[in-house]
């Protein structure tokens, strides 16, 4: 992203407050990840929870209805990219670690209820995408959560660590996976 130079802000100063929602109006037609974070700024309807409902119905979507075919594994996996990047997209609007954590188990909470069979896939891309998402997730939670709140997330995240730790695959992992989410002393 450019930063914008001393002589940008002197213009950008200049301009009349009707130009000035003229430029804004424009920006946010082009560019719908500027117009969600505005609208998570400025509106009060648009909250954390709002948020969190749209991202989660658009990855229930891409894994529910765009999931279809006959290489399955392969249309998994790429709804799990795409989950991904929705999961992050969220967090840029919001700048909430907390709400990363909880759409990644949501998608984790999706896959291990639907699609385990295709852990025993002879491909690894859904497995090995899973495995990390898994990972990342607990380190989210050690390194951007209060202590207090890992107990909210050990139960269910542990269970998705065992049942990777459980595939013959998980030993083919070129990443750790955690076997459980260690609580502080």
């Amino acid at each position: 992203m450019p930063v914008p130079s001393t002589d940008f802000k002197k213009a950008l100063k200049r301009l009349s407050d009707k130009e000035k929602e003229a430029l804004l109006l424009r920006a946010v037609r082009r560019d719908a990840e500027l117009y969600d974070t505005l609208s998570f700024e400025l509106m009060l309807e648009v909250t954390v929870d709002t948020v969190y409902e749209e991202a989660a119905d658009r990855i229930h979507e891409l894994f529910n209805v765009a999931v279809t075919g006959r290489l399955l594994n392969r249309s998994l996996t790429k709804a799990l990219q795409k989950a991904t990047k929705e999961v992050a997209r969220a967090r840029r609007v919001t700048k909430d670690k907390k709400l990363e954590v909880d759409l990644n188990l949501y998608t984790l909470r999706l896959i291990f209820d639907n699609y385990t069979g295709q852990f025993e896939s002879p491909y690894n891309g859904f497995y090995v995408g899973t495995a990390r998402l898994a990972a990342r997730t607990t380190l989210l939670i050690l390194n951007n959560l209060h202590e207090d709140l890992w107990l909210e997330y050990k139960a269910e995240l542990d269970d998705f660590l065992t049942q990777l730790h459980a595939r013959t695959k998980s030993r083919n992992l070129k990443f750790e996976l955690p076997r459980e989410l260690p609580l502080p002393d």
